[in-house]
């Protein structure tokens, strides 16, 4: 039996695909920045993805809010976001906070096996 660890993590931005969204883009604050860590597509319902995207849009923007964006390479489980990647995604301001679990910490400082647990108010 696997257990996972669960955090709160700052949602900065999803990937455009599917009827709604595919994936959001998590981040969690270092130092007073905010650090680009996971993105992660399951865990979500239908009327979770169509609540969140409600939510996400009036906080759209242009600007990236990851400090460690865009990475210069796919990571050893593709966890990395290089540039190509970037540009199917839309960013948010940092106004949204999600529970994720997740599996373990990557020596990457990303997150592994994460899903989206609930947004948080």
């Amino acid at each position: 039996m696997r257990v996972n660890l669960a955090e709160e993590f700052v949602i900065g931005g999803y990937s455009v695909g599917g009827s709604v969204f595919d994936a959001v883009i998590l981040g969690h604050f270092v130092e007073g920045r905010l650090a680009y860590v996971a993105r992660t597509r399951s865990g979500f319902t239908p009327s979770s993805r169509t609540e969140l995207l409600r939510k996400m849009k009036p906080l759209e923007t242009s600007e990236c809010p990851f400090v460690n964006l865009p990475e210069s390479g796919p990571g050893r489980w593709g966890d990395g976001l290089t540039a190509d990647k970037m540009k199917d995604h839309r960013w948010v301001k940092p106004a949204l906070l999600s529970r994720i679990e997740f599996l373990e910490w990557t020596p990457d400082r990303h997150l592994r096996h994460s899903r989206f647990i609930a947004l948080l108010e």
